[in-house]
């Protein structure tokens, strides 16, 4: 059985001992986790393989990490000035023999006072909060940690994950000691979609605009001796978590005895085969008996409910009704226990309005909850652990119940407002230009015909923007797993894609781009970055309806068009001509 101790106070002892400028690399295997060493180590970027934190992108070069040591142990800089709300968490990264479960026990001991603890494992998995901690006092943090491999957000085969990663998260975070030892504990594996993921988070980190999932909430509802291990991805259908290889990443380290949840519908609601009654259905049912035929026990979740309402009468849009019911009925049907999240979450929506409820989302987003909101969401599936397994006649379910401890902390769930996070002037130009000049360099078939979701990419990329890692499922023609789904998500947040562009709730991401459609991306994306050339009229007019004729004619202006207006607006063009239009324009020159 491994075991491992790491001493990190100043002064001798029988542990390992752990200095503040010991940045993790292969040899020896463990260490912090800083800008630095994420800069020299190209796994150490991929936050799945890692604390799932990582630095905002214009932080990258920079070294916020400031890493002090004294006779407590080794300590953060913490804070993030001159915004206090946010902070710098301090990871640690230890090497293990093997992927499997592990007791974890983390001591943190500080001179000074410290404020708004939040302990996570994993990939950003909440262990433990704790609002203050008085100068002087210890606090021990015992958590039962899953490692196990993954497939990392843009990658199709799976990575070996062989370490348990810490973050602590304070105003002055200081680490005192840890201790790791394999041990045996059952597991409760997740399998989802971007509702449920362990969604990773930018720092200098706040809980207010992160995205969060609930299921990385989870284990901190849960009492000693049951470890977590979420297998779930954004995008993901029930049919998409098997054809992509997630699933055959869990199945290699469940055990007979543990448990599964399965919680899917937002993506499957798109696509015309996995139906309530369809697909979907059909794919859980399998799910359930290839579970129990491993002899481990299967739960159903009902999908979270997002904040919709109708323009009409300003009453709830429930969009997944189908789909919840779909889901009583067959865990009815199987006997499976099913957690009623669907509900559970529609009631607090309806019991805050729209406006209330906003604060518990990632800002402007209506579908994926913010840490505050995951956290509010993982406690009511908490409670319906606690409540529907606890009255089940099988023994291995009542057991699950145990587990579970549903008191919820109220500062743990309270919006609080936070400024946004500024990038410096500058920083996109400087660090996106080589990618728009190789757009032409990179083409593949450069005569064919260029389709919308290419076009909205090149547009995207050549204006140094960057695709989320989730999608608000505004489209129903767009499916979050699908490659262009971020593409779409932040065109959108960037006033890159406009209603106008579009058929209502269709973006027809497969069809031809107009060349009418690609000036109006190309210009709302040259406009984020510059302003735009004026001109009173251009041959063009007439071929331009009235809420295209600004970019139209900025287009001309720029030379882009034809100067005597032989181009067709209305025709498809190449991908060749969209790359060049690109070029010729320079967003970021």
């Amino acid at each position: 059985m491994y075991r491992a101790k790491y001493s990190f106070a100043s002064g001798g002892t029988d542990k390992i001992p752990v200095s503040p400028g010991l940045l993790y690399a292969q040899k020896p295997g463990y260490g912090f986790v800083t800008e630095k060493n994420r800069r020299q180590q190209a796994l150490l970027r991929i936050p799945e393989l890692n604390s799932g934190f990582e630095p905002a992108p214009w932080f990258c070069d920079s070294d916020l990490t400031d890493i002090g040591q004294d006779e407590a142990g080794c300590f953060g800089q913490g804070v993030y000035m001159p915004q206090e709300s946010r902070r710098i968490p301090l990871c640690f990264k230890a090497g293990v023999l093997k992927g499997g479960r592990y007791k974890v026990t983390l001591l943190l001991y500080s001179r000074e006072d410290m404020r708004d603890i939040r302990v996570f494992s994993g990939r950003r998995r909440l262990e433990m909060a704790q609002p203050f901690l008085k100068a002087g006092t210890p606090l021990e943090c015992r958590m039962w940690v899953d490692v196990s491999d993954i497939i990392p957000r843009g990658h199709t085969e799976a990575f070996a994950d062989t370490a348990v990663d810490l973050a602590v998260v304070a105003d002055r975070p200081c680490i005192a000691s840890i201790a790791i030892e394999e041990t045996p504990c059952p597991a409760v594996f997740l399998a989802g979609d971007s509702t449920v993921t362990d969604q990773t988070a930018q720092y200098p980190f706040s809980p207010m605009d992160s995205y969060a999932g609930w299921g990385q909430m989870l284990s901190f509802f849960f009492g000693e001796g049951v470890a977590v291990s979420n297998h779930s991805h954004s995008g993901l259908t029930t049919e998409s978590f098997r054809q992509e290889g997630h699933y055959e990443v869990m199945r290699r380290f469940w055990k007979r005895g543990d448990y599964i949840l399965f919680q899917f519908g937002h993506n499957d609601q798109k696509l015309s085969h996995l139906q309530a009654e369809g697909g979907y259905r059909e794919n859980l049912a399998r799910y359930i008996e290839e579970a129990r035929e491993a002899g481990l026990h299967p739960l159903l979740v009902t999908p979270l409910s997002r904040n919709t309402w109708k323009g009409s009468d300003g009453s709830y849009n429930d969009l997944l009704e189908a789909y919840a019911e779909s889901c009583l009925r067959l865990g009815r049907e199987m006997e499976v226990p099913v957690l009623d999240l669907h509900g559970q979450s529609m009631a607090f929506l309806k019991e805050k309005g729209k406006e209330a409820a906003k604060p518990y989302f990632f800002p402007g987003d209506y579908t994926h909850t913010n840490d505050c909101g995951a956290c509010l969401m993982a406690w009511k599936v908490a409670c319906q652990i606690r409540e529907v397994c606890g009255g089940d006649r099988r023994a291995a379910y009542r057991d699950l119940a145990t587990y579970v401890q549903t008191e919820l902390p109220e500062d743990l769930c309270r919006p609080e407002p936070v400024s946004a996070l500024e990038k410096p002037e500058g920083y996109v130009q400087e660090v996106m230009q080589q990618g728009s000049r190789d757009l032409l360099e990179d083409l593949t078939d450069p005569e064919g015909v260029l389709l919308r979701a290419e076009g909205l990419d090149m547009v995207v990329r050549s204006a140094g923007f960057f695709q989320t890692n989730v999608y608000n499922d505004l489209f129903t023609d767009v499916v979050g797993h699908e490659w262009y789904a971020g593409i779409v998500e932040c065109a959108l947040q960037n006033g890159i894609l406009i209603p106008e562009v579009c058929r209502g709730k269709l973006f027809c991401p497969q069809e031809p781009v107009t060349l009418l459609d690609f000036l109006v991306f190309a210009m709302n994306a040259y406009s984020s970055r510059k302003e735009l050339p004026e001109a009173a009229d251009c041959p063009y007019d007439g071929q331009a309806p009235d809420w295209a004729k600004k970019a139209v004619r900025a287009a001309w202006a720029l030379g882009v068009l034809d100067a005597d207006g032989k181009d067709r607006l209305a025709s498809g063009i190449s991908r060749r001509r969209g790359a060049q239009i690109c070029r010729d324009i320079k967003i970021l020159g």
